[in-house]
Parts: structure tokens; C-alpha cells; sequence
């Protein structure tokens, strides 16, 4: 359930996209009519229309969320803030230049940024984060928790490089196809990448004493 809980801003972008580019026109008149203030030059082309229209939708999609686990009194964890952090940002900029370049690097930076965090931690604060997340629900030696905090660095380092080759070498200027693997291509990837850690991680558990 938290797994679909996290794709739900992801899902409302990819729909809030292909809805608005199969009616571009009537986005384009949305946009211009009731958003002019927020962009600049006041207005956007249809072609233009379906990004800012979905950035904005998976803005509201992700205080939606937080806000919902506010209301149920439930902590929010830092990288949802810091997700939408980055999304405000990146995506205002999308939305007020009406440029999809700032969205697409958006979700590299991320991927970039969860990597560093992990291995900051690890040598300057000589503090293992997946241990940290992780310790309370499974034991594991030492060794495993290492090799597990570097199979993340290497894992979000990897899609961070791939998001920025589907983005801007294999579907540069498709942004359409460039939206479907942010929604199913990469979300597929990491659950794959989870499921693989989860069965190597059940052979080194420690029987509880």
C-alpha cells in the first residue's frame, strides 16, 4: 500500500499529461485563461500546455499527500518534504517558463541527491542511513547493511543517469514518451531493484534471539 500511496503524484502526472496533450487546444485555453498570472509571458502554445498543466496537477497531487498524512497524524518523512521541495521548485520554473527541460533534470537531481546523502553519511557522519531506516524491522551483520547502503548509492546514481539519457539523448524533444518512463519505466525499475534486495536480504537475516 505505501508503495501505491508514493506513486500517486507520479500517476496524476502521467494522466494530468496524456489528458491534457490528447486535448491540447481546451488546455491551452485553460491555461491562458485562468494561469496567465503564473507564466511568463502570460500565455503558452498548445504544445506547451500538457507539461505545465500536468507539473502543476502533481504539485497539488504531492501536498495533497502530505497534507493528508498531516490530517491523519502521521509523520512525514524528510524526503517526502524534500521531494516536494524539489518539485515546487523545478516544476515552478517549468510551469512560469513553460519549459519542460527544468521537470525532466528535476527527477536526476533527486536521484543524485539521495546518493550523496547516503554516502555522506557514511564517511562524514560515519552513519549507515539504510541501517538507520531499516534496523528496527530486520538484523542483518554488518557487512549486509554495508553492501546494502552501496547498492543504493550505485542504484540511485544509475537512475539518475538514466533518467538524463531517456530525457535528453533517447527521447530528446519526445517529451510524451519521456513522461511514460518517468511514470511506469523507472517506477517498474525500482521495484524490481526492491524485490531483488528483499530476496538477497532474506538470506542473510538474523534469526531473532
Amino acid at each position: 500500500m505505501k508503495f501505491l500511496f508514493d506513486f500517486f503524484p507520479v500517476l496524476l502526472f502521467f494522466g494530468a499529461y496524456k489528458l491534457s496533450g490528447a486535448n491540447a487546444e481546451a488546455s491551452q485555453h485553460f491555461i491562458n485563461t485562468y494561469l496567465s498570472g503564473i507564466i511568463s509571458g502570460g500565455s503558452v502554445t498548445a504544445d506547451q500546455s500538457p507539461i505545465v498543466l500536468a507539473t502543476l496537477v502533481g504539485i497539488i497531487g504531492t501536498m495533497a499527500q502530505i497534507a493528508y498524512l498531516k490530517l491523519r497524524g502521521r509523520k512525514v518523512e524528510f524526503l517526502m518534504w524534500f521531494s516536494l521541495g524539489m518539485f515546487v521548485f523545478f516544476g515552478g520554473l517549468t510551469i512560469y517558463l513553460h519549459d519542460e527541460v527544468f521537470i525532466k533534470w528535476k527527477l536526476s537531481i533527486v536521484y543524485w541527491f539521495f546518493a550523496a546523502g547516503l554516502l555522506i553519511s557514511e564517511f562524514v557522519f560515519k552513519k549507515n542511513l539504510m541501517r538507520k531506516s531499516m534496523g528496527e524491522i530486520i538484523e542483518l551483520p554488518d557487512l549486509i547493511w554495508s553492501r546494502l547502503n552501496w547498492a543504493w548509492i550505485g542504484f540511485f546514481v544509475a537512475m539518475g543517469c538514466l533518467n538524463w539519457y531517456v530525457a535528453f539523448v533517447l527521447f530528446k524533444g519526445d517529451t510524451s514518451s519521456w513522461v511514460s518512463f518517468k511514470a511506469f519505466g523507472s517506477t517498474a525499475i525500482m521495484f524490481v531493484f526492491i524485490v531483488a534486495q528483499t530476496i538477497y536480504l532474506s538470506r542473510h537475516m538474523k534469526d531473532p534471539t
